[in-house]
């Protein structure tokens, strides 16, 4: 029986473990053993009988709730167990709130515990009603060209004739007259007036993370912030491909513009609005969207690359961004950048979570060093894959000679890139064989 996310193992008491049991009551409940090492193996317990007594008290005391704490015994030693059950509603220890998060106890604060408390409540931040705003406050532009866009779609019936208060009603957006948060940042001629940093910011960087050569901020309601931000990627960030299809030009972005389109709305969507800006980081061979607000806790990284039902961080927003055509459905949108990217031949973005927010990093170089270690190519490897990006194409002998080493070993690194469909090899046998990339664009 390991450590789990349920389960912490402690070789003797300490008051301080309270926090422990009110993060599990917070979460997903679980169980902490006294009396055992990290490794399961019972240690002993001293002065059990006092801490049988006292633990439950301590317990009840500062939390107002109860545990099953239970003496235990192997051999000639005694351990103590004590069962949290979770609680729905929120548990406090002396004014503070803790939440077991995987397997790491933390306290919540700020938005983090605004966003905890109202899910205890039975709400989410976007289905709040502002009293500070009215329907002035909503830009009419905006609302006819969601109704466009939902026309098109067809997920929005029985609408004609509907006022702007009667629309926001049935998009519950607005209560009883009044503007729910969801409407102010999805139709607000001015979200920024009622919550500060709903800005996107996108800044141009050198490889080095911190030096950055230029910046831009847009603002305004989701769907104006949308049509901005791909335009001024498009026009100021990234680099048009030109090619040709007999005698038409054909130009296109860097990276796949579905993709750029999902992760900006995932950002926008999906993101703690209490928490910092939307921030946009675009390199010479990679891009960056970030949005405050983690993953929830049912929804591991590697569920997130396969079809895996949503649990949306503003539900009301989400669903009028899906009635209007915005998204496909709840759980697809990672799905999507995914599929784009393989389908312009990128390699698969690369999902995390950072800075209590979420990351997603599209790649334009297939053949980077940082790719490239992912794949698990050796220094060798790596280095001849440098060569052909510069000199377009490499030789067994040259291979040999760059890297000093025997004929055997590089026909067998050779034919671990090719079977990666890293290079590709032309001429069958002699010394008129070469490898070049698997794709020449990519240099």
């Amino acid at each position: 029986m390991l450590e789990s996310q349920n389960i912490e193992y402690k070789s003797s008491w300490h008051n301080d473990y309270l926090k422990w049991i009110c993060g599990f009551a917070n979460a997903q409940g679980g169980k902490i053993y006294i009396g055992m090492n990290d490794a399961a193996t019972v240690i002993g317990v001293e002065n059990q009988k006092t801490l049988m007594e006292e633990i439950p008290n301590k317990i009840k005391n500062n939390m107002g709730i109860t545990a099953e704490v239970n003496l235990l015994h192997e051999g000639d030693k005694d351990y103590i167990e004590i069962v949290v059950q979770p609680y729905s509603v929120p548990i406090s220890l002396r004014g503070r709130y803790y939440y077991r998060s995987g397997s790491v106890m933390q306290e919540l604060t700020g938005a983090a515990l605004n966003d905890f408390l109202l899910k205890r409540a039975g709400f989410t931040w976007d289905d709040v009603i502002d009293e500070r705003a009215t329907f002035a406050d909503i830009d009419e532009p905006t609302i006819k060209k969601y109704l466009g866009k939902a026309e098109e779609v067809g997920r929005l019936p029985d609408i004609d004739g509907l006022s702007t208060p009667e629309l926001l009603e049935k998009l519950r957006l607005a209560q009883d007259g009044k503007l729910k948060r969801a409407a102010i940042v999805l139709f607000g001629k001015d979200p920024g007036k009622f919550y500060p940093n709903t800005f996107v910011k996108i800044g141009k960087f050198e490889d080095d993370d911190f030096t950055i050569r230029f910046q831009e901020v847009e603002e305004g309601n989701i769907i104006q912030v949308l049509d901005k931000v791909l335009r001024t990627l498009d026009y100021k960030f990234l680099i048009r491909n030109i090619s040709f299809e007999g005698m038409n030009r054909v130009e296109t972005l860097e990276y796949p513009i579905p993709a750029l389109r999902e992760m900006l709305l995932n950002a926008l969507i999906h993101r703690n609005y209490m928490g910092a800006p939307t921030q946009i980081r675009v390199y010479d061979k990679k891009l960056s969207v970030w949005n405050d607000g983690g993953l929830p806790p049912t929804i591991t990284l590697s569920q997130l690359k396969e079809n895996h039902s949503s649990h949306p961080r503003n539900p009301i927003l989400a669903e009028a961004c899906f009635k209007g055509g915005y998204i496909d459905s709840w759980g697809s949108g990672i799905m999507k950048i995914i599929n784009s990217c393989k389908t312009d031949g990128l390699p698969a973005p690369d999902l995390k979570e950072k800075e209590g927010g979420f990351i997603v990093t599209l790649f334009k170089d297939r053949f980077s060093k940082e790719q490239l270690e992912k794949l698990g190519l050796n220094d060798r490897q790596m280095k001849a894959v440098e060569y052909v990006k510069t000199k377009g194409k490499i030789t067994n002998a040259v291979y040999q000679e760059i890297n000093g080493i025997g004929k055997s070993v590089t026909i067998d690194e050779l034919r671990d890139l090719v079977e990666q469909q890293i290079f590709v090899r032309i001429g069958e046998t002699g010394r008129g064989t070469y490898y070049e990339l698997a794709n020449k664009n990519d240099r």
